[in-house]
């Protein structure tokens, strides 16, 4: 298969897990480069949809071509020296007549009604409501910020749909900030100044994704700081989001951080797991699929820090079970289930703390454990270090024998897979992991 076939199946198979609008905004405009050995090439045409994708894709991008290829993959971004386009091109394809922004822009798919609320971000959907009874008076500009993949273009694009349920005559723009900065960029081209302040000074409702990217633009930052000023000044609701607050944003004008203080500043969290949970649950109803309690929360504890992960996860096992024509049984789930390292807000957890958390949960002491007696209750609680220091954390099986009183690999290796089997045959072990990673993720 050739790299534009292939390429082509693979915008096929995550156009659905991606949405249209990231679809639209950064994968029609890459490019499969190259295919050597297990290492996969994507060429992109800025370092902005390169940084995107390597932050905000990486996980589900890998999983589409591993199962693509048939095998696993390591995933690189390139970006490709720009194609210069004539002033005209650049003005046919910016300048186009200022329209009402509808469901059909606005992926309908993400709604405050299946936002999925926690105490990770119960704040943000308060906001998010109390907006909605009031545009433009209530918090403005609500300023959403946190880590990838935690919900914040999700609570965005619902208060736009909600407004336009409410009233469907709203004229809403919602724009990453690479739109608004290449826009602002094409009017200066073509002295068409006039038309980019047409478009953005004219909504009811501007939304605005990622604007951390304006950081040392001085031009783009000049344009929004006035057009941010006449929204404002007639009550026209903003709404940005960024992965942090504005006073971490380095090279961006004191003057923007105080307009973004002015409204509502809110921090939305990574979720906690029994949100996780419920976050499958509602991804399950989407799909149509009934998944055992038990297996949403071994998804819940094996993903921790990113929502877009999780579900991606979910999605792509779905996918293949179905490609396969497999029950998405606990036990398909798992088998297909890829390992990815228990983290907590980002920092990947320690052997040691793995040994801390399993000897507490087990009530023994770290030198029962990494000592040589073999009683029966000191072997499953190895063999469940074995396999998490293994399959969660990637340490090599020999590594992991040093770490456990200087055992052999061969044991190790014996360990581990006796969780695995398990993990697909006794209920009572999957209860004990997904506790296990649970005192992980909050220790």
């Amino acid at each position: 298969m050739d790299n534009l076939r292939l390429w082509h199946k693979f915008l096929t198979l995550i156009k659905p897990q991606v949405g249209p609008d990231n679809f639209k905004a950064y994968f029609i405009k890459a490019l499969l480069k190259s295919i050597g050995g297990n290492l996969v090439i994507i060429s992109t045409p800025s370092a902005f949809i390169k940084e995107n994708l390597d932050q905000k894709f990486k996980p589900v991008i890998k999983q589409a071509f591993e199962e693509l290829l048939g095998k696993l993959v390591e995933i690189e971004f390139i970006v490709k020296e720009a194609e210069t386009k004539t002033e005209e091109e650049q003005a046919d394809n910016f300048f186009q007549p200022v329209q009402q922004t509808t469901a059909s822009v606005i992926n309908p798919k993400y709604t405050l009604a299946n936002y999925v609320v926690g105490p990770s971000n119960n704040v943000a959907y308060a906001a998010a409501q109390a907006i909605v009874q009031n545009p433009g008076t209530s918090y403005n500009p609500l300023f959403i910020y946190g880590g990838t993949g935690v919900g914040k273009t999700h609570l965005m694009l619902g208060i736009g749909n909600a407004i336009l349920a409410k009233k469907p005559s709203a004229k809403i723009i919602y724009s990453p900030s690479e739109k608004f900065m290449n826009d602002y960029v094409g009017a200066i081209q073509t002295n068409k100044m006039g038309a980019l302040r047409a478009k953005y000074r004219s909504p009811d409702v501007l939304l605005i994704d990622d604007i951390q990217f304006f950081s040392g633009r001085e031009g783009t930052q000049e344009e929004f700081f006035h057009t941010f000023n006449e929204l404002v000044g007639k009550n026209s609701q903003i709404v940005l989001t960024s992965d942090r607050s504005p006073h971490e944003i380095a090279k961006l004008e004191d003057r923007l951080k105080s307009r973004f203080a002015g409204g509502l500043m809110i921090d939305i969290q990574v979720p906690d797991f029994d949100t996780r949970v419920a976050i499958l649950r509602s991804k399950c109803l989407e799909h149509r699929v009934n998944l055992p309690e038990e297996t949403l929360k071994m998804l819940a504890a094996s993903f921790d820090t990113n929502i877009r992960e999780l579900e991606g996860q979910l999605v792509g096992i779905l996918q293949i079970l179905q490609a396969r024509n497999l029950p998405p049984t606990p036990e398909n789930i798992n088998q297909h289930l890829q390992a990815k390292p228990v983290a907590h807000n980002g920092f990947k957890i320690e052997p040691k703390k793995v040994l801390e958390v399993v000897c507490e949960y087990f009530n023994l002491t770290q030198k029962e454990i990494t000592g040589a007696n073999r009683q029966k209750e000191l072997v499953l609680p190895r063999h469940i270090i074995m396999f998490i220091l293994s399959e969660q954390l990637s340490l090599t099986v020999e590594k992991i024998g040093q770490f456990l009183g200087k055992r052999d690999h061969t044991t190790v290796m014996h360990g581990r897979d006796k969780i695995k089997k398990m993990i697909n045959q006794d209920r009572e072990v999957q209860r004990m992991l997904i506790e296990i990673k649970q005192k992980l993720t909050v220790s």
